[in-house]
């Protein structure tokens, strides 16, 4: 699943080399906007909504995997 995020990361931001400790704004330098368009594919691909005030809280490729095992998405 690492490998489904790093091509949803850098379809929408060009950014390479994701990791599971990656974090998008620390280490991907992405500010709010690109943030909530991360956050929008994400969405998109799992089919989910996540809500505003969880945002802040998918600071990590580890807590993107985690947050979507949560709402019941699993590896294809």
């Amino acid at each position: 699943m690492l490998e489904l995020i790093a091509r949803i990361v850098y379809d929408v931001t060009g950014k390479k080399g994701i990791t599971m400790d990656t974090d998008f704004v620390q280490d991907l330098g992405l500010n709010s906007f690109d943030v909530v368009n991360v956050v929008a594919a994400f969405e998109d691909h799992f089919q989910t909504t996540v809500p505003t005030r969880d945002i802040w809280q998918l600071s990590t490729v580890r807590d993107v995997l985690n947050y979507m095992k949560e709402k019941g998405y699993t590896e294809p």
